[in-house]
Formats: structure tokens, sequence, C-alpha cells
């Protein structure tokens, strides 16, 4: 009579170093957010999330904003609501962003930190 067969061998593991530790780490970790400095005093951090950017400017309030269509080239990036429409990625570095406020109407010309 024939030997049974062997079972096959049990899923191995994730390597538990330190550097399994620091690429878990890296990827459960949200990016810490851009800040930026604009024109007339305001200053706001955004976090970029799948289709949307949060927009922190403090005093000025807090905004959720989808992704828009608009961006004149793939490098720009546009969010807005019916409150702000903010464009990213603008500039020769990419560094540049405009707030539009809706009311009161407000445009801030912003750079990232």
């Amino acid at each position: 009579m024939a030997p049974a067969p062997a079972a096959a061998p049990a899923p191995r593991a994730a390597a538990a170093g330190p550097a399994a530790t620091a690429a878990s780490a890296a990827i459960a970790a949200p990016a810490a957010p851009a800040h930026y400095r604009c024109d007339n005093d305001i200053e706001f951090t955004v976090r970029f999330g799948d289709d949307s950017a949060i927009v922190d400017a403090g005093p000025r309030g807090r905004e959720e904003l989808p992704r828009d269509a608009g961006g004149a080239t793939p490098q720009q990036t546009v969010y807005s609501n019916t409150h702000m429409r903010a464009e990213f990625g603008l500039g020769v570095s990419g560094r540049e962003a405009l707030l539009r406020y809706a009311q009161p109407p407000l445009l801030a010309h912003c750079v990232r930190d």
C-alpha cells in the first residue's frame, strides 16, 4: 500500500523584524498634511484622500472638497464645494495653490511650505 500524500506546508507568517514593523507603520500611518501660506494672512493645511481634499484653515473653517474635473495640466488638481474652490499643483514647481472663497468672495494665492 502506498503511503498517504504529505500535507502541504502551512503558509509562513510575515517576518516580524524591524523592517516589517517599519513597513507596516508606513502603510498604516496617514501622510502628514501639507501646509500652505497665502495672501491675506491665510494659512491652511490640506489632507488628500480618495477623490477629496480636507482643507483646514483654522478660524476660517474646515471644508471637505470633492475632486472636480478641472485642471489645465496633469499635475493640477481641483477640488470644490459650494463654499470653496481649491486648485493645487500650480506654478513651475507645482507648490502653488489658489483658494477661492464664495462668501465673502475672496481669492488667495498660496505656496506650500
